[in-house]
C-alpha cells in the first residue's frame, strides 16, 4: 500500500488516538501554565521517548506541541496573562471579550481557531514538505531582516489613539530587546554590571510584565465598583455562535492561513510574528475596525489560527531537510536521532511510513484538539466568576511562579516587577502595551539579520543588491511600504469612526 495512505490508516488506530488525546490534554494544560512553554513541556518528555518506537514518540510529542498553543489561549482570555510571546494578541481581544461577559465565546473562539490551524498546518505538512523547505533555504539574513522589518510596520494596528506614542513604545522595545551580549559583536550593552541581563532580557517575564500585571492592578482599583473580573453571563447558544461568525468568513480564514503557513515554513520566525502579522491583516481588512483592541471575534480568529499553523509547517525544514525551524521541532529531531534516525530526505523513502502517520497525526490532532477542549472550556469559564479579592493575587501568584520557571532565577521575577510598574504608569499617560512588545519580539529578529546583512554588503561593495535586488528582499521590502501606508491610513480611518478608546490588556 501507499505509504501515504497507510500513515492514515495507522493514525486512526485507537493506539495512535489515545497517544493524540494524551499529548492534547498534556498539552494543554502545559500551554495555560504562565512560563511553562511547549519547548519545556517536549523537554521532559523527551528521555521517555527512547522506550517508545520512533513513530508513538513523534505523535505523542506533536499532539503535545500542537494543543500547547491552544493551552496558552486559556489564561490570556480568562486573567489577562500570556504563557508565551505567541499569545500577546489573545491577551488583547480575548480578554476584553471575556469583560464583556462572553468568556465561553472567548475560549470557544480561540478552539475552533487553534484546531482549524492545526488542520491548515497539517494539510500543509502533508503537500508542501519537501518544495516549501526547498524554498525556505533561500532565505538569507536580507530576507529575514525584512521580514522583522515588515513585522515592525504592523505597529498601527496597536497603536491606539495616538500614532506618535505608538512609535515610540515600539523604539523602547528594539531598546530593551538590545539589553545584554551583542550576538555578532560579543559587547555588553545596557547591563548595568548585572550578570544576569549579559544574556538579555528574558522575555516571558517582560511580557507577563508589560500584559498582566497593569491588569491586576487594574482589578484591584476597579474592585469597589466590579466584584468580579467580568460577569459572568451564561451562553447557551455561544458555540455555535463562533462556528457561524467564523465559519461565515471564508477570505479571513484564507488569509490568516497563509500567513501561518509563509512564517512557519521560514526558520526562526515562529508563531509570534505570525499571530501578529495575521491579526494586521484582519484589522486592515476589517469593516469593523472600532471593535478591534475591545474583542474583536476576527482579530481574535486570525491570530489563534495563524499560531496554531505554525506549529506543523514549522517540521516542513526539519523532516525534509534536517533543518530544526524552531525549539520544539529541534527537540522532535532529537528524539528521533535518539531513536537512530537521521531527518532529511531520506525520510520519504526509507522511512516513508512513519513520516505519513506523523505527518497525518498532525491533521487529526486538530480534531482531537477541539474535542478535548470542548470539555475544558465548560469548566475553565467558571474561573471568572473568583471574586477579585482572590483572583487577583492568585494571578498575581501564578505570575511569579511563570516568571520564576522559566530560569529558576528570581531576578527574573525582578524583571516581571520592574516592567509591571513600568506598564502601568506607561497606560496612565495613554501608551500602548502592544507596540513595546512588538519592538521587544522582533527586536532579537532584526538586529543579528541586519549586522549579517551588512556585513555581506560590504564584503559585495553593494547594499542596494544584498537589500534591495535580491528577489525576496525586494519583496519583502516592498510588502513592507505597502504594509506602512495601509496601516497609516486605516489607523487614520479608525480614528474618525472611533474618537475614544478605552485602555485594555494591550494598552
Amino acid at each position: 500500500m501507499d505509504p501515504v495512505w497507510q500513515g492514515l490508516l495507522n493514525v486512526l488506530t485507537p493506539h495512535y488516538l489515545l497517544l493524540m488525546a494524551v499529548g492534547v490534554a498534556v498539552g494543554s494544560v502545559v500551554g495555560a501554565l504562565p512560563g511553562f512553554t511547549a519547548t519545556m513541556g517536549l523537554t521532559i518528555l523527551l528521555p521517555f521517548t527512547f522506550v517508545m518506537d520512533p513513530t508513538s514518540a513523534l505523535v505523542l510529542m506533536g499532539a503535545l506541541w500542537g494543543s500547547a498553543h491552544f493551552g496558552d489561549a486559556i489564561p490570556a482570555c480568562l486573567v489577562a496573562t500570556p504563557g508565551t510571546p505567541s499569545a500577546v494578541v489573545t491577551v488583547i481581544e480575548g480578554h476584553q471579550l471575556v469583560r464583556r461577559g462572553k468568556a465561553a465565546q472567548a475560549l470557544y473562539t480561540a478552539l475552533l481557531a487553534s484546531a482549524l490551524g492545526q488542520l491548515v498546518g497539517g494539510f500543509s505538512l502533508l503537500a508542501l514538505a519537501e518544495p516549501l523547505a526547498r524554498l525556505s533555504l533561500q532565505f538569507g539574513p536580507p530576507e529575514l531582516f525584512w521580514v522583522g522589518i515588515f513585522g515592525l510596520s504592523m505597529m498601527a494596528s496597536l497603536a491606539g489613539q495616538s500614532l506618535l506614542k505608538g512609535i515610540a513604545g515600539a523604539a523602547l522595545g528594539l531598546l530593551l530587546s538590545t539589553v545584554g551580549v551583542a550576538q555578532t559583536e560579543g559587547m555588553v550593552r545596557y547591563a548595568f554590571g548585572l550578570p544576569q541581563l549579559q544574556g538579555g532580557v528574558e522575555l516571558v517575564p517582560a511580557l507577563i510584565g508589560f500584559l498582566t500585571v497593569p491588569e491586576v492592578l487594574g482589578m484591584v482599583e476597579r474592585r469597589r465598583e466590579e466584584r468580579y473580573v467580568a460577569e459572568y453571563r451564561s451562553q447557551p447558544g455561544a458555540l455555535w455562535d463562533v462556528f457561524r461568525e467564523t465559519l461565515t468568513k471564508p477570505f479571513l480564514l484564507l488569509r490568516a492561513s497563509v500567513v501561518g503557513v509563509i512564517v512557519g515554513i521560514v526558520p526562526a520566525i515562529g508563531g509570534p510574528v505570525a499571530s501578529l502579522a495575521a491579526y494586521n491583516e484582519a484589522w486592515r481588512s476589517s469593516g469593523k475596525r472600532a471593535e478591534f483592541r475591545r474583542g474583536s471575534m476576527e482579530g481574535l480568529i486570525a491570530a489563534e489560527l495563524a499560531n496554531n499553523a505554525v506549529a506543523p509547517t514549522d517540521m516542513i525544514p526539519t523532516l525534509a531537510l534536517g533543518i530544526p525551524g524552531s525549539g520544539p521541532a529541534a527537540l522532535l529531531m532529537a528524539a528521533l536521532l535518539l531513536q537512530g534516525i537521521q531527518p532529511g530526505r531520506n525520510l520519504f523513502t526509507a522511512h516513508a511510513t512513519m513520516t505519513y502517520t506523523f505527518i497525518w497525526s498532525t491533521l487529526v490532532s486538530g480534531i482531537v484538539l477541539f474535542v478535548v477542549g470542548l470539555a475544558m472550556v465548560r469548566l475553565l469559564v467558571q474561573i471568572i466568576r473568583v471574586p477579585v479579592y482572590l483572583l487577583a493575587p492568585l494571578v498575581l501568584t501564578l505570575s511569579v511562579v511563570g516568571s520564576f520557571a522559566v530560569r529558576n532565577n528570581f531576578f527574573d521575577v525582578g524583571t516581571m516587577v520592574v516592567f509591571g510598574v513600568l506598564a502601568y504608569f506607561l497606560r496612565k499617560m495613554g501608551f500602548e502595551g502592544g507596540p513595546v512588545v512588538l519592538g521587544l519580539l522582533l527586536g532579537p529578529i532584526i538586529e543579528p539579520q541586519l549586522m549579517s546583512s551588512l556585513a555581506l554588503a560590504q564584503a559585495r561593495g553593494s547594499f542596494v543588491e544584498v537589500f534591495l535586488l535580491r528577489p525576496y528582499s525586494a519583496l519583502f521590502a516592498l510588502l513592507t511600504l505597502w504594509s506602512l501606508l495601509r496601516g497609516l491610513k486605516g489607523w487614520q480611518m479608525m480614528q474618525r469612526v472611533q474618537p475614544a478608546t478605552p485602555a485594555g490588556p494591550g494598552g
